[in-house]
């Protein structure tokens, strides 16, 4: 018999013994089980959550774009005091005015103002509602999709029209069978017609800054209808040219904006300009985290898992005493019992990897309910790989325990 044959055989014959222990004691086996089991299904899930909150957030946070700068009264990440940023004076209109007359670079330059509203249609509210004021340009400093209709005009916007434009959440709220194109809704206590719904765009980590859950009307109307806010302080969006061009654009806004404000050299910017890049710090950071203690309770569970495989196989060990010396005793090479108990310990881990492999992929489609999933095939691979690895390492001490056995003190084993 050759070489390869040989091993073959020592290969095939280890496995049935290791499957006919296995079946012997299949309570013990389960339990065992249950650590690697645990383990591989967090790491999936953690893994399919994540990428998909991260796809979901990558798709929102386009919105926003990244050449797209935001002038506002409010830095949105910075470690000025908040109390500092609420005294600073508020951006009006005629500051965007003066700005949009100056800004050279921009290839876009619109002013946003919020306010927040309960939007209905006949029975069905939608509470707290972001509603956008703009003008016709907006549509340019964003990357907002239509499912149905159009932005408002420029003739719309500077009339002043009851025209809005729904995000997609508020129109399925509203509408939840659909056909709410031209339909009329009540935005605090006006009627508006709806001209557009968008497509679905954002991701709920977004919060405020998500489009689906926001409405958009000319800023006209907010001054009118919603006196209140005649003295907030806008916000101007700038569209650079190309992301390279963006460092010059922020700079030339930057300089035009202390010019309209009338700082001098020496005194601080009392405005802040904002780009999506905080947002995606935040995030990053955020899911950083996350990762970070799903690996933790990976970890442990698999170091668990791997304890109470080694102890298993350590009492397997001493069980089948008598059998090993046997084995040895007519033949048997270390190399034939050591890959006997490693090919069991290896099952046992494979079989608990693959379990929480499927219970991870079955977790996701229900987790997907509520916010997005996305299986990687990495996940799946890294899975098999650590529960294999996990067997191999756990099992290997008492595999060398049994295969070093002295036959004669084995069979003499009471």
């Amino acid at each position: 018999m050759s070489g390869i044959a040989l091993l073959s055989f020592e290969f095939k014959e280890s496995m049935m013994i290791a499957l006919r222990a296995l079946r012997a004691n299949k309570i013990r086996a389960i339990l065992t089980m249950l650590g690697i089991f645990i383990g591989v299904t967090v790491v999936v899930l953690m893994t399919t959550a994540i990428k998909g909150i991260d796809n979901s957030f990558q798709q929102g946070i386009s919105a926003l774009g990244s050449d797209v700068l935001y002038i506002d009264k409010w830095t949105w990440f910075s470690n000025t005091p908040w109390w500092e940023m609420r005294n600073r004076r508020n951006i009006t209109m005629d500051e965007f005015e003066k700005f949009k007359s100056l800004a050279k670079l921009p290839i876009a330059i619109a002013p946003t103002l919020d306010t927040r509203q309960t939007v209905k249609y006949q029975q069905r509210t939608v509470e707290s509602v972001s509603v956008d004021g703009s003008d016709a340009n907006y549509i340019q400093t964003t990357n907002l999709n239509f499912d149905e209709g159009r932005f408002y005009s420029e003739v719309e916007a500077k009339s002043s029209r009851n025209v809005c434009i729904l995000g997609s959440q508020v129109a399925k709220d509203l509408f939840p069978h659909g056909n709410g194109l031209g339909k009329n809704v009540k935005i605090g206590a006006v009627n508006f017609k709806v001209i557009g719904i968008l497509a679905e765009q954002g991701s709920f980590l977004l919060g405020s800054f998500n489009p689906d859950q926001r409405v958009y009307i000319p800023i006209g109307t907010v001054f009118k209808y919603f006196s209140g806010h005649r003295t907030r302080s806008i916000t101007i969006n700038v569209r650079a040219a190309n992301t390279a061009a963006m460092e010059d654009t922020k700079a030339e806004a930057e300089g035009i904006m202390r010019k309209v404000r009338g700082l001098t050299y020496d005194q601080k910017d009392d405005f802040g300009l904002n780009q999506q890049e905080g947002l995606i710090d935040t995030f990053n950071k955020t899911v950083g985290v996350i990762q970070i203690a799903g690996l933790f309770i990976t970890g442990l569970s698999l170091f668990v898992g791997a304890i109470g495989i080694m102890n298993i196989m350590f009492v397997s060990v001493k069980e089948r005493t008598k059998e090993i010396g046997l084995r040895k005793a007519i033949g048997a090479k270390r190399r034939t019992i050591l890959t006997q108990f490693l090919l069991e310990s290896s099952f046992i881990c494979m079989v608990g990897g693959i379990a929480g492999l499927i219970a991870a992929i079955l977790l996701s489609f229900l987790v997907n309910q509520f916010i997005r999933t996305s299986v990687q095939y990495d996940a799946v691979v890294i899975a098999i790989v650590v529960s294999l690895i996990t067997g191999l390492v756990s099992g290997f001490a008492p595999a060398y325990t049994a295969a070093k056995m002295d036959p004669v003190e084995a069979l003499r084993f009471e």
